[in-house]
């Protein structure tokens, strides 16, 4: 999706006289008052001001595997690090290749094939051609920890095994592939090195930029009404869709307030490769829909440093006050 750069926030961006008995105790009382309603104020969560509803949340994805296909859910926990469900975490899980270097459907389309699903207590993996792959939900503390690359940034990943070695290696069949596994001990890569050190600190494990991404329903219409073959949320992977908005109102919101999560933006989110691949096939063409959202959905000419010519769809989010997030949770904009 392009290297976002340093520069995303240079455009983003008297002595009280005395008084009678009575009167200095009646001051103390007011003061005591006051001072109670400042630390009671500073106790309290971030203030929400204004609440402005702007939509609805139609659909909650989790997409554990970086590449492959999400999972929906009705509910999930809003984390600093992205949504989870249970022990299933978006994109805590990720296929590499020996050296380490990430690999997602930029590299192998067909990843976008293999869904994911949690039965008893573990990962069950399918794909085409390939029996399905089970693993555990906490990996054995002996297997390896590798030092992985991701979008340029070191980070590590618990191996998954041989035999999910092997799986991924026997349905992709270009070259030897391993599975790793983020750990919540492990360090994240930071919002300062992935984007700039002005933005707001947080951390993600595999994600691109940021633990959330959000997209409209009248966004992707509103493409639809421009393509010849019609696309589908799924090229796009967003965590949070949201119905009830016109298209790309969603470009304008800055802090939202979700079920009891409170989010900040952070930037859009610029499209590449990836969004050329068919979910359903896997098969890569290579120019759309990125060339129609080309066509109407470049930058500002003052922000070509950080966006290039990537066309923009979706924000990014991070997550300023964990919390809870269901399927039909209004969405407000705070103001």
């Amino acid at each position: 999706m392009g290297n976002a750069g340093s520069s995303v926030l240079a455009r983003l961006g008297l002595p009280a006289q005395p008084r009678p008995g009575w009167l200095g105790l009646a001051a103390l009382g007011l003061a005591a008052v006051a001072l109670g309603a400042v630390a009671w104020h500073r106790g309290r969560p971030r203030r929400r001001g204004r609440l402005q509803q702007v939509g609805t949340v139609a659909k909650l994805w989790i997409y554990p595997v970086k590449s492959c296909k999400g999972v929906p859910v009705s509910t999930a926990e809003c984390t600093a690090m992205g949504l989870r469900s249970g022990h299933l975490r978006d994109r805590f899980w990720l296929v590499i290749k020996e050296d380490g270097h990430m690999v997602t459907a930029r590299q192998e389309p067909r990843l976008v094939l293999v869904s994911i699903s949690y039965e008893n207590n573990r990962l069950v993996l399918r794909a085409p051609g390939v029996d399905q792959l089970v693993l555990p939900s906490k990996l054995p503390p002996s297997n390896p920890v590798h030092d992985c690359r991701v979008f340029g940034l070191d980070i590590k990943g618990r191996d998954c095994g041989d035999e999910a070695a092997q799986w991924f290696t026997n349905f992709l069949k270009t070259e030897a592939f391993r599975l790793v596994q983020f750990e919540t001990s492990m360090k994240g890569r930071t919002s300062r090195k992935l984007i700039s050190p002005a933005v707001q600190n947080y951390q993600v494990a595999y994600p691109d930029y940021s633990p959330i991404l959000i997209l409209s329903e009248a966004s992707l219409a509103d493409l639809n009404t421009r393509m010849g073959k019609k696309v589908k949320m799924e090229h796009f992977r967003p965590n949070i869709v949201v119905t009830g908005c016109d298209a790309f109102e969603e470009d304008t919101w800055d802090e939202l307030l979700i079920g009891s999560v409170e989010m900040k933006k952070i930037m859009a989110c610029p499209r590449c490769i990836f969004t050329t691949v068919d979910p359903n096939t896997g098969v890569m063409d290579r120019k759309e829909p990125l060339e129609t959202l080309k066509s109407y959905r470049l930058c500002d000419p003052s922000e070509k440093s950080l966006y290039k010519s990537s066309p923009l769809f979706g924000i990014y989010y991070s997550v300023e006050k964990i919390g809870n997030l269901r399927v039909g949770d209004p969405v407000y904009r705070m103001v």
